[in-house]
């Protein structure tokens, strides 16, 4: 079965072109495929990356890029990249790949095998010993949420690693969540529509992950989104 990697992109760290095409190899290394991976610039500094871009174009055959000026956010971008998405398995993480490829092809292999429909990336223990304070316990809040509010079999719903077969593209696609709680509110639809197995699959950080400062800024609104959720 053909797979589409998708990332998200938003003025990354220098560097990463040669980390995605070192991941990415890896990646085709394990699964035996030809990955098609798809990049989408999420507005940003755009003109400052024409090397990067030139650079993973001369050396992946299968990319595609999807670009638009304005910075809209995770959600937003990665539902760009899904409605290009050619794959029969759809995978997504971070521009960064900050879990192991091995991590990656679990959820890989778990779609391919038809164990489940969408594989849900959760964290361990060691996961938070990486993580900033505040991210901490800003992650651990909303999964306290999660659980009396929502009441899903998953909590940790914003793991930036998740993949689904192309039938769940719909599904994902109807998200509205531009931001960080799309992944809620992608899986919460699918524990609603009970169409789809769902599996947690357990997932690990690659070491000297560096994580990016916090804006502060968006926890109102998405403590908005949080609470729109309730009543969807």
């Amino acid at each position: 079965m053909s797979v589409t990697l998708v990332l998200p992109c938003y003025n990354p760290p220098a560097g990463w072109e040669q980390t995605i095409c070192s991941r990415y190899e890896e990646f085709n290394s394990l699964s035996g495929e030809q990955a098609e991976l798809v990049i989408v610039m999420d507005g940003g500094n755009q003109a400052s990356q024409a090397n990067a871009i030139t650079f993973l174009e001369q050396r992946i055959k299968q990319l595609r890029l999807v670009r638009y000026s304005e910075n809209r956010g995770k959600g937003y971008a990665i539902r760009q990249g899904v409605s290009v998405a050619a794959g029969d398995l759809i995978i997504y993480t971070d521009v960064d790949f900050p879990y192991t490829c091995a991590s990656i092809y679990s959820i890989y292999q778990g779609l391919k095998s038809d164990e489940y429909d969408v594989g849900v990336g959760v964290k361990n223990e060691a996961y938070y010993a990486h993580v900033p304070y505040m991210r901490r316990l800003i992650s651990r809040f909303l999964r306290f949420l999660i659980r009396i509010f929502l009441s899903m079999p998953v909590t940790d719903t914003q793991c930036g690693l998740k993949g689904f077969r192309k039938t769940v593209a719909p599904l994902f696609l109807d998200t509205t969540i531009d931001r960080y709680l799309f992944d809620l509110e992608f899986i919460r639809n699918c524990f609603k529509t009970k169409k789809f197995r769902v599996k947690a699959i357990p997932v690990a950080l690659n070491e000297n992950v560096h994580f990016r400062s916090m804006d502060y800024r968006i926890l109102l609104p998405e403590m908005l989104n949080f609470v729109k959720l309730l009543f969807k």
